[in-house]
């Protein structure tokens, strides 16, 4: 691929003088040093793609001779104590002022997906649960508390959130995901940044764009998006962020679309991000992306021409070492194949960012004061935190009646995940990330597994447990996952089961996943998956629990939805007429993290309502797959096709323990103009006997567009609280950009015509429903802000 000179900038951007005086006095060695980072504590840890192939031999004194941009993963690679490590880089920021001829101190930067991803470390739920809970508030407390620790450690920028919006749950990186509606991993999104960003450091939004749309749900396969997906789908929820959120770091995607890698494309890096959405911060490639560009897309013949694309495209930082943007970059400029103001352009927005983070300052060593002697990395705010965002994340899929379990009851706690730490926690933990390397390594933290936190709520006479079938294997890859020994073994684990089944009240059977990375899980990053089934032998197992007449709750602790229609509702057999398993109650627990145990038993004993919604359809089937709710009329099922993709519970399906109804919607006008606001409100009312929380969705439908339009689009949400016979009214107002979508020109608009409105238990129910007409000429958007729909309880009575 040719080098396009011409996206050579005229002009530096806006910068402050000392910015400009130390790029004057910089060479080339300097300015270069600035656009990397070095990994301190890179060995044989896979903890990043092809990590080890890509290994430095650089040693570290020579790496930093002329400054260093980045130092990667200080906390994140091996367990080291965080007072130990802080001691350590405080140190070494002060060699770098007095050392290095311009006396920059390093950014660090860490994974901070479920928490800083550093030994002993508060582990929050992952992102999914976080679309779950559908509470930006709590999600922005938590970035916060995040951010403090980051503060607390030196640590500069996090390298989160993850805003892809899910188009496939084969996808092994589902679990780092908040959702499958833009709208939700928005507001989410958003609110995880503004949290962060809050404590003084910096977020960074991964993965931009179009990583989560790729072939057959397979990482870094081809996306083939086109433009309006792109635009309507997969580019709002970083709009919002950079827009709104004010984000200051972004990271590109590994993806390429249409044949286009988006490391080397400036139509996305830089025409989006930065000439049409304004962003002014710094892009960072995500880790080996830059030398990507050769070795597996190959659009690049070597390192220094792959650096050359990168930097024209707009990627200003190369994470996680130099690989690409030291020894190859510097030849191609020192040949003239590169033209220097692209570096000095990158170069003005790294110092920018160091600036902006208080590193460029004079009195830099009295600021940064001694290292902390002491550091609680997982104290009582973060635990709390964790607690209730575990708390509302967890989904209430199906229940007959058996939960809350009663006083008394005599539980059989049955299943692989049933006494597993791991299994509550994702692929980003640092547990899971990292401490997998190390076995034999304490976690640093409490973490109960499901049978501590069962033994702690019903005492230890009321709790029989049994396995019933294993994770054996997991260290050498995920053939080996769920599959445990064979014959009498595995007969004696499911008899073992069964027998603890027949001599209890109840039996909760908990299944799912383990995280990992590469093939060390059944999910995580590189771990996709063709089927949708429950991995190893877990539907067999759970089958022959419920094969017992033993009332069954099923509790699926997982990174991504599996098919269990057969467990929810009896569909799904393996065979036509065959009998399925059918269970009284299903829990969706999308890995709810280090107080996640005691909140499932909080939760499965009522101390605690359920709340959690399904940020994502509970799919039919594999071979359902890609599938949205977004989807137009021919998306869905239709008389024209035997195959039926309606999920077997839609997006923002969840139950409780009480009931609501929804009544009366009502718009303020039956006609708007194109352009203005739609205001409606809605009557909510708790019918049933036990205080709850609601989750009110307003949803909407374009009937008639100039393109194809979703039968169903999240326009609004809000949690709210009720007491029996408590009824409040909700009060949405829509702004005109929430109804605008990319016309035939690729221009986003709101047209005239019929807009339905309903609120109803998930996508799919339209409890109470009404329409307003837009009127006027097509409004178009054009730089217009992307807005957050207002959502208000305006009163409340009791009944």
């Amino acid at each position: 691929m040719t080098l396009e000179h011409d996206l050579a900038p005229s002009g530096l951007p806006p910068a402050s003088d000392r910015v400009l005086d130390l790029l004057s006095r910089m060479t080339l060695d300097e300015k270069l040093a600035q656009l990397v980072g070095y990994w301190v504590d890179q060995g044989g840890e896979v903890v990043a793609p092809m990590a080890g192939e890509m290994a430095s031999s650089t040693r570290y004194d020579e790496a930093t001779a002329h400054g260093i941009g980045h130092l990667t993963r200080v906390y994140g690679t091996r367990p080291v104590d965080p007072a130990d490590r802080a001691a350590w880089l405080w140190r070494e920021q002060r060699r770098l002022r007095r050392e290095t001829r311009l006396g920059i101190p390093a950014l660090v930067h860490e994974e901070v997906l479920t928490g800083l991803a550093a030994w002993k470390a508060a582990t929050f739920p992952t992102p999914l649960a976080w679309g779950a809970a559908f509470d930006p508030a709590l999600v922005e407390r938590m970035g916060a508390a995040i951010g403090r620790s980051m503060r607390e450690l030196g640590v500069h920028q996090g390298l989160a959130p993850v805003l892809d919006v899910i188009r496939d749950p084969r996808w092994g990186r589902v679990d780092e995901c908040i959702g499958e509606d833009p709208y939700l991993v928005g507001t989410v999104g958003t609110a995880y940044v503004r949290g962060l960003q809050s404590a003084g450091v910096h977020a960074t939004l991964k993965h931009f764009v179009g990583y989560s749309a790729s072939q057959g749900g397979r990482n870094h396969a081809p996306v083939h998006a086109g433009r309006r997906e792109l635009e309507d789908v997969l580019l709002p929820p970083f709009e919002m962020a950079v827009r709104l959120g004010g984000v200051r770091s972004v990271m590109n995607s590994y993806a390429e679309i249409d044949g286009m890698p988006v490391g080397a494309t400036a139509e996305y890096l830089t025409g989006v991000l930065r000439d049409r959405w304004g962003f002014d911060g710094v892009v960072v490639s995500d880790y080996f992306a830059v030398a990507f560009l050769q070795t597996m897309h190959g659009v690049a013949a070597d390192r220094g021409e792959a650096a050359g694309l990168a930097l024209a495209a707009g990627i200003d930082v190369e994470l996680p070492s130099g690989d690409a943007y030291l020894g190859p970059l510097a030849s191609r400029v020192r040949s003239g194949g590169v033209p220097e103001a692209l570096v000095d352009l990158a170069v003005v927005r790294a110092l920018t960012q160091k600036e902006e983070l208080g590193l460029l300052d004079d009195d830099y060593d009295e600021v940064l004061g001694e290292a902390p002697a002491v550091v609680d990395v997982d104290d009582a705010e973060h635990r709390a935190l964790a607690r209730q965002l575990a708390e509302e994340s967890l989904v209430l899929v199906s229940n007959d009646g058996v939960l809350p379990l009663p006083a008394g009851v005599r539980v059989a706690l049955i299943g692989p995940n049933a006494d597993s730490a791991e299994a509550l926690m994702g692929c980003y933990s640092f547990a899971n990330h990292v401490l997998a390397h190390h076995p034999g390594t304490p976690y640093g933290f409490e973490i109960p597994t499901v049978r501590e936190a069962f033994v702690r709520r019903f005492g230890a006479g009321a709790v029989e447990y049994a396995e019933g079938c294993g994770f054996e294997g997991a260290a050498e890859g995920v053939e080996a996952f769920g599959v445990e020994a064979s014959g009498a073994g595995a007969a004696a684990a499911v008899e073992a089961a069964v027998a603890a089944a027949l001599a209890a009240d109840v039996a909760v059977v908990v299944v799912g996943d383990r995280a990992g990375l590469f093939g060390r899980g059944t999910v995580g990053e590189g771990n996709d998956v063709e089927s949708l089934e429950l991995p190893g032998r877990q539907r067999a197992l759970v089958e022959a629990v419920a094969a017992t007449g033993t009332p069954v709750v099923l509790v699926v602790l997982s990174g991504r939805p599996y098919a269990i229609g057969w467990a929810v509702d009896g569909v799904g057999g393996r065979h036509a007429g065959e009998p399925t398993g059918a269970v009284s109650a299903v829990v969706q627990a999308f890995f709810p993290g280090e107080e996640g145990a005691t909140a499932l038993a909080a939760v499965l004993a009522g101390d605690v309502e359920p709340s959690g919604r399904l940020p994502v359809s509970l799919p039919r089937a594999a071979g359902a797959q890609p599938y949205s709710y977004l989807h137009p009329i021919l998306g869905g099922p239709t008389e024209i096709t035997s195959a039926d993709s309606t999920p077997v519970r839609p997006f923002g399906f969840g139950l409780g323990y009480t009931s609501f109804e929804r009544s009366g919607l009502r718009v303020a006008s039956p006609t708007v103009v194109a352009g203005e606001p739609v205001a409606a409100t809605v009557r909510v009312r708790n019918s049933g006997a036990r205080r709850g929380v609601d989750l009110v969705q307003l949803y909407g439908r374009d009937v008639l567009g100039s393109v194809t339009r979703p039968v169903a689009q999240l326009l609004g949400y809000l949690r709210v609280a009720l007491e029996p016979g408590e009824e409040v009214e909700v009060r949405f107002e829509v702004p005109a950009v929430r109804l605008a979508f990319t016309d035939a020109r690729y221009e986003r608009v709101v047209e005239p015509g019929v807009l339905e409105l309903w609120v109803g238990g998930s996508s799919a129910e339209r409890e109470t429903e009404t329409s307003v007409l837009i009127e006027g000429e097509v409004w178009h958007v054009g730089d217009a802000l992307p807005a957050v729909t207002l959502a208000e309880v305006v009163s409340r009575s009791r009944g």
